[in-house]
């Protein structure tokens, strides 16, 4: 591709938001006059958004800059805060790009059957236009300030599908906490973004890393922590992990577009992105580690123990957002491993819940994997593209999460020291509890006897939600190895995150595959021997361990959530309430009353009456008569 033509591609990269965005305008605005094309109006702004990305994707691999700046107006322009809307091309956000809009176009048409018989199909797919539309302006903009117009847009988009069914009380509750938990990190987000103005006088990516290196290091710190409550926030990080779930109320096309390819990939995105000043800072890079294995950790051990086949899915999103934390939080020798398991993360996880809403669409929306059993005759696409996407999630030899999981771990125990071994084994050990808990709902799901409701007669999905899998269950067998060994991506993000550098091993590669795949089929072997050879209940047995008990609470998050935040911030209301109630308006009613009571009781001394004022004036003269002759005989 010839340079002209090149620039031409990347100037009108633009379009790559404008048509989802178009589409969202389009649907809402259109009203009832839409809902017969609707959803293929809504399909086909993002199909076209990927094929321009891709089109910007190969123009920029063809051209001599691996960054292009495309401006477009000036967003805010007041005092010294001079924001221009920019967008920046360059191998991350292409990266993320494609991402987004290929397995978000899969994830409309998938759709397209999927919501077939909701009468509010139309607005559902506005809505999810309106969520690419935002997570593209998020990844492209060229600043902070985009970044946050993206990151609240997709905050918004997301509050709307995931209480999208409202009239349920599950749906419209956990919509409110998903929104209200961001907001928590978003605070964080505009903080950092206040502090780099102020110190730095821009928030542009050029300004900020370039003269991040001028700050003191505890301003840097502060940056860098702030930016990562932003992220934890988005990403469903600890602390900020417990609206994950419960966002699996929503509609199942949802839990995949959220789960899989964008929300929750915004913080992993934000912490690369922001590079530069993690890598001046230890501190806050080592905060980013750990909550990245505490947060795998807690995901993968509650996802053994609950019985909704979407919650388990969701937890163990959580869990692999964590190994992606970590990888990104182990600098630049983890960069590009973090981004390679969050896109192969993109196919398998959207197989995965894709093809759980397949499950729920051939049982009458039921989400309890006791009421499931037997359906890998009944279901065959769907139980080989779900068992696909099983493989690589688990790490089996040779799919793509083999690939991407080892060269975390293997970047983790370069680390070296103490640090290095202790992260090293936080995840092996989730690798061994992921292939617990996703062996345990395949068993319960598809293998087994059936162990189903009297009204539920099981059938597979059409093929135009059947399409949408097969193509993510190539994406899980192939995406790892193209990504290392045919296409590596280290090599292609090296102008952001620099040269890939051979790393000194302090376990051989060979040797961390070896023991990785022998601690999956470890947690294969447990869910086989725990669940596989037994009669599984129909309802969950109550006299249960104390560990599987608070996992089955989430840990009891909601908890600690209600208890240090909730609770305190209900009665700090209530105290203020009263204080304004009977202080501030106690205060005002009262003088009030004074001033009315005082008014009413000199206003009785005027009767009208002449004798009176006359009776009146004989007593103050009387008076200033005896002060006269009293100073007098002084």
């Amino acid at each position: 591709m010839d340079t002209v033509a090149a620039d031409g591609l990347l100037s009108a990269s633009w379009l790559v938001i404008a048509l989802p965005l178009l589409g969202a305008a389009v649907l809402l605005l259109g009203g009832r006059r839409t809902d017969r094309f609707g959803h293929l109006l809504g399909t086909a702004t993002v199909v076209a958004a990927f094929v321009v990305g891709l089109l910007c994707t190969v123009a920029l691999a063809g051209s001599d800059q691996r960054s292009v700046a495309v401006d477009l107006f000036t967003f805010i322009g007041v005092g010294d805060l001079d924001v221009q809307a920019g967008l920046l091309i360059d191998p991350l956000s292409a990266t993320f790009v494609l991402l987004i809009t290929g397995v978000g176009a899969l994830i409309h048409v998938y759709s397209i059957g999927y919501m077939a018989h909701d009468p509010r199909r139309r607005r559902f797919f506005a809505y999810l236009n309106l969520f690419v539309a935002a997570m593209l302006l998020l990844v492209l903009g060229d600043n902070y300030v985009a970044l946050y117009v993206g990151w609240e847009g997709v905050g918004l988009a997301s509050y709307l599908l995931i209480a999208f069914w409202h009239e349920r009380p599950a749906a419209a509750t956990a919509a409110k906490k998903a929104f209200i938990m961001n907001r928590v990190g978003d605070v964080g987000l505009a903080l950092a973004i206040f502090v780099m103005f102020a110190q730095l006088g821009t928030v542009s990516y050029e300004g900020v890393f370039g003269g991040i290196g001028t700050l003191a290091a505890g301003t840097v710190t502060a940056i860098g922590l702030l930016l990562l409550l932003g992220a934890c926030g988005k990403s469903g990080q600890f602390p900020l992990q417990a609206w994950l779930p419960d966002a699996m109320e929503g509609p199942t096309p949802v839990s995949a577009l959220i789960h899989a390819a964008t929300m929750v990939t915004a913080g992993v995105y934000l912490i690369a992105r922001s590079a530069p000043i993690y890598d001046l800072t230890p501190t806050a890079r080592t905060v980013v580690l750990a909550v990245g294995a505490v947060t795998l950790l807690i995901g993968a051990v509650v996802g053994c123990a609950y019985d909704d086949i979407k919650k388990v899915l969701a937890y163990s999103t959580v869990s692999q957002i964590g190994y992606m934390f970590l990888a990104v939080g182990l600098g630049p020798v983890g960069y590009a491993a973090g981004i390679a398991h969050l896109l192969t993360h993109g196919f398998f996880k959207a197989g995965l819940f894709l093809g759980a809403g397949s499950v729920m669409h051939a049982m009458n929306d039921q989400v309890d994997m006791r009421r499931f059993g037997g359906l890998a005759r009944r279901l065959p696409v769907t139980f080989v593209t779900f068992g696909l996407g099983y493989l690589a999630l688990i790490g089996f030899p040779f799919l793509s999460g083999y690939w991407t999981k080892d060269a975390i771990i293997e970047a983790a125990l370069d680390r070296g020291g103490t640090s290095g071994w202790l992260l090293g084994a936080v995840a092996v050990t989730g690798a061994g509890l992921t292939a617990f808990y996703m062996t345990r709902l395949m068993l319960m799901t598809f293998l087994g006897r059936p162990r189903w409701t009297d009204d539920v007669h099981p059938h597979e999905s059409p093929s135009v939600m059947t399409a949408p899998m097969v193509v993510l269950a190539v994406g899980s067998v192939a995406a790892g190895f193209l990504l290392v060994n045919v296409f590596p991506l280290d090599e292609w993000l090296a102008p952001v995150f620099g040269a890939p550098e051979e790393a000194e091993h302090v376990v051989a590669p060979a040797v961390v595959g070896i023991v990785v795949t022998a601690v999956m089929l470890v947690g294969v072997l447990a869910a086989w021997l725990f669940v596989g050879r037994r009669e599984i209940p129909v309802v969950a047995p109550e006299r249960v361990s104390p560990v599987t008990r608070a996992a089955r609470r989430a840990l009891y998050a909601d908890a600690v959530n209600e208890s240090l935040f909730m609770r305190p911030g209900q009665w700090l209301t209530r105290a203020l309430v009263w204080v304004d109630n009977r202080g501030v308006d106690g205060a005002v009613n009262g003088l009030a009353a004074t001033l009315g009571g005082s008014s009413s009781r000199l206003g009785r001394a005027q009767t009208g009456f002449v004798r009176s004022y006359a009776l009146g004036m004989l007593g103050g003269a009387v008076v200033v008569a005896g002060a006269l002759l009293a100073v007098t005989a002084g």
